[in-house]
């Protein structure tokens, strides 16, 4: 066994630690993002908005991959916006 099969090895038990984790708190940390980013923004006074927004998306995105690893990697479909 080489050295990165045994500490693949050793990692799996932590990984599933964060998935369950991260699928138990996916709310809290969801509107954490959105705190900090909403903060990150107020500061820069929106100098970096689009970035900003960006990395909150992609956050988000891993987010949503590591909390439903369990069910194919891929996170649900948000619900539609009610129509107006």
């Amino acid at each position: 066994m080489g050295f990165l099969d045994s500490l693949k090895a050793k990692l799996a038990p932590a990984k599933e630690k964060v998935s369950d984790l991260a699928q138990q708190h996916e709310g809290k940390i969801d509107q954490g993002l959105e705190k900090a980013a909403r903060m990150v923004d107020q500061k820069t006074k929106g100098k970096y908005s689009d970035k900003i927004e960006s990395g909150t998306g992609k956050a988000k995105d891993a987010l949503g991959r590591i909390a439903h690893k369990d069910e194919g990697g891929t996170p649900p479909a948000p619900p539609a916006p009610p129509a107006s």
